[in-house]
């Protein structure tokens, strides 16, 4: 976001358009995801596998059946509610609240994603590896300043030089 203003970052979280939205269905990913696929977070599709990390459903786990982009809530298989007349309903869950334990790997193009990330992580230990194989240059020591005598005044730039009190009569040229 460009802003830092709460109210401004509130207004284009809730105005943003459902394309936008996706992007902030993401969730970490296990231990061993994060492992095999070099990557943190993905963003949580259906069929996706989650661990719920937090409040009173913490530590249930099943399959993501809906992913409702208008309300910002995943819907998980086993996760309900019930309500006032006796019947059950699927409970809305944030995505922040879950962990990643199983993608769904059914769609070619999240697959060549998840393969291009790992990709890049492996690279990027390679060339921290050449950067510390390089020696360090040696830095050049600084040149002793000329000494100045003790009546001479500094030079203040592009300042035309002010006559001393001493030569306030002789005229200066230069």
């Amino acid at each position: 976001m460009k802003t830092v203003q709460p109210r401004k970052q509130h207004k284009m979280l809730f105005e943003a358009p459902l394309n936008i939205r996706y992007r902030h269905f993401s969730a970490p990913l296990s231990d061993s995801l994060k492992a095999s696929h070099h990557i943190g977070s993905v963003q949580v599709r259906t069929g996706d596998t989650v661990r719920i990390m937090r409040g009173d459903r913490k530590g249930a786990e099943g399959k993501v059946t809906k992913v409702d982009r208008r309300r910002y809530r995943l819907f998980i298989e086993g996760v309900t509610q019930e309500k006032v007349d006796g019947s059950t309903v699927q409970a809305p869950v944030h995505p922040s609240k879950v962990t990643v334990t199983g993608l769904n790997l059914d769609d070619k193009w999240r697959r060549k994603s998840l393969k291009v990330e790992a990709a890049k992580e492996e690279e990027k230990p390679f060339e921290e590896k050449k950067k510390a194989a390089k020696p360090k240059k040696a830095r050049k020591k600084r040149k002793p300043a000329k000494e100045k005598s003790v009546t001479e005044k500094p030079s203040r730039g592009r300042k035309a030089e002010r006559p001393s009190k001493e030569n306030e009569g002789e005229t200066q040229t230069g």
